[in-house]
């Protein structure tokens, strides 16, 4: 076997000697990220859809930094861009002009190949609908990233164990989704999104299928995480869930509007 560099990512070929996913190949850890980089770094991105013979600019022209160890709430009404903002901070999409740089590596300059590693090895995506498999366990669910990113199954288990451990379930590692509350389901997709120590945590509307009970637990688990260091992006269009971060950003007709801290001062969206 031969390791052979890609862009920031080192591909590991099977045996027929190609850097193809299909055929066995997988992308190890990405290479250590530049020291002193924000964790995100955006400037001037704008993203346009043709829609028949008129354009939609869904974002315009937004720069926002979010340095390491962060909690930032993106907040706007249906429609405001936050959605679209979102699918470029998570690469899902990618901007029509503009720059993204994710941990110090400049996305623009990445292949799909590279796309989809840095999207299962960089980014844990928590989801409002959970978006577990209902056919495996707790612990099944967790690790698919790793077996995806090619780790060995016994590190795979141990890992994904001590993932639902860190999120207060290790007592239903072997239940599936049915057998689980909402709140526990969304704290699985939480575990499945630590997983692969990502350098961002980017939760789409986390509580929005969550009873109250099972709101607080989740938002009080997001603030654990961010007291331990993660770097935590929130999207939501509750006020209320938004107060739980650091900072908010607000976004409306395609614009970051305003970024204030807590207290209600304003700190930049580039701050």
């Amino acid at each position: 076997m031969s390791d052979e560099p890609l862009g920031p990512f080192t591909w590991v070929d099977d045996a027929d000697g190609t850097d193809d996913p299909a055929t066995g190949d997988v992308a190890t850890t990405p290479a250590p990220p530049v020291a002193g980089h924000a964790v995100v770094a955006l400037e001037g991105i704008s993203k346009t859809y043709a829609t028949g013979a008129a354009e939609v600019h869904a974002l315009r022209d937004v720069s926002l930094r979010i340095d390491r160890g962060e909690y930032v709430a993106v907040i706007g009404p249906s429609g405001s861009g936050k959605s679209t903002l979102m699918n470029i901070l998570g690469c899902l999409d990618v901007a029509t002009s503009g720059r993204y740089e994710l941990d110090g590596v400049d996305v623009e300059d990445l292949s799909e190949t590279d796309l989809a590693a840095v999207r299962n090895t960089r980014i844990g995506f928590v989801f409002q609908q959970f978006n577990l498999l209902s056919t495996l366990s707790a612990w099944r669910n967790v690790e698919l990233p790793l077996v995806y990113a090619g780790v060995p199954r016994a590190e795979r288990r141990e890992r994904a164990h001590a993932a639902l451990d860190r999120v207060g379930l290790a007592g239903r590692v072997d239940h599936r989704p049915s057998e689980l509350s909402g709140g526990q389901q969304q704290r699985v997709a939480i575990a499945r999104a630590l997983v692969t120590d990502p350098a961002l945590i980017l939760a789409d509307e986390p509580t929005g299928n969550l009873d109250s009970r099972s709101s607080e637990d989740v938002m009080a688990l997001l603030d654990e995480l961010h007291a331990s260091g993660r770097t935590i992006v929130l999207i939501t269009h509750d006020l209320e869930v938004a107060a739980a971060a650091e900072r908010s950003v607000t976004v409306r007709d395609g614009v970051v509007l305003t970024a204030h801290d807590q207290q209600g001062e304003p700190v930049g969206a580039g701050a």
